[in-house]
């Protein structure tokens, strides 16, 4: 924050008043097409926050976590586990942004493979949760 003499009056009083200077930003938020793919995703079995960062980073080249974070309404934490889920799957990668000041480098996250590649996974996922679903009930059908 920093003040600054603004104007003066008759008296040749100062009067000081508080200037906070905004460094603007561009804010990307969802379609309603985003959020229908976003509900597809979580209606097969994708975690809520998953489902959003992936759609998110689908329709972005490149995001911080914050950018997501405000982009997708979620909280830091939460972004944070989704991204790390999304990396141990091998969908995501993060390279670092140099600090402009002193302090800790920013985290850029982008898709790590195709969105094709991560759509099979996510099928492939399914299928197998489905056939686990199904054996279970085969099985259940034995005690009966």
């Amino acid at each position: 924050m920093k003040t600054g003499i603004l104007f003066q009056d008759k008296k040749d009083k100062v009067k000081r008043h508080m200037v906070i200077l905004m460094r603007e930003e561009t804010v990307q938020y969802f379609s309603e097409k985003e959020e229908e793919f976003a509900s597809l995703l979580m209606d097969i079995g994708t975690k809520r926050n998953v489902a959003k960062v992936l759609v998110f980073l689908i329709n972005t080249k490149e995001a911080t976590s914050r950018a997501i974070e405000r982009g997708i309404d979620l909280r830091q934490p939460e972004v944070s586990l989704a991204i790390k889920y999304m990396a141990g799957q091998g969908w995501v990668k993060s390279d670092e942004i140099p600090s402009a000041k002193k302090g800790r480098p920013n985290k850029k996250y982008s898709l790590a493979i195709p969105v094709k590649d991560i759509m099979a996974s996510i099928e492939k996922n399914t299928r197998e949760q489905a056939n686990q679903q199904l054996a279970l009930v085969k099985k259940m059908k034995n005690y009966i």
